[in-house]
């Protein structure tokens, strides 16, 4: 392989995506929730039905200023 063709493949494998930061918090936040930590529903309409539930949780916690007891806390 030439010198060129691997600097041209090294420039765009590492691009940064403009923020993904977001997409990888939200997932964190959602894998607090047990049943999101794995792929348990059959149906995609059931997985959608929880990640709402779970983000719905998450918001209200925020408007209320309620802290959520977890693992890590004990």
């Amino acid at each position: 392989m030439s010198k060129s063709l691997v600097a041209t493949r090294a420039r765009r494998a590492s691009r940064v995506i403009p923020r993904r930061w977001v997409v990888e918090r939200t997932f964190g936040w959602l894998v607090h929730h047990r049943r999101l930590a794995r792929d348990y529903e059959t149906h995609p309409h059931r997985s959608e039905a929880m990640i709402k539930v779970a983000m719905v949780d998450l918001m209200s916690r925020r408007l209320t200023h309620e802290s959520t007891p977890n693992w890590r806390d004990s």
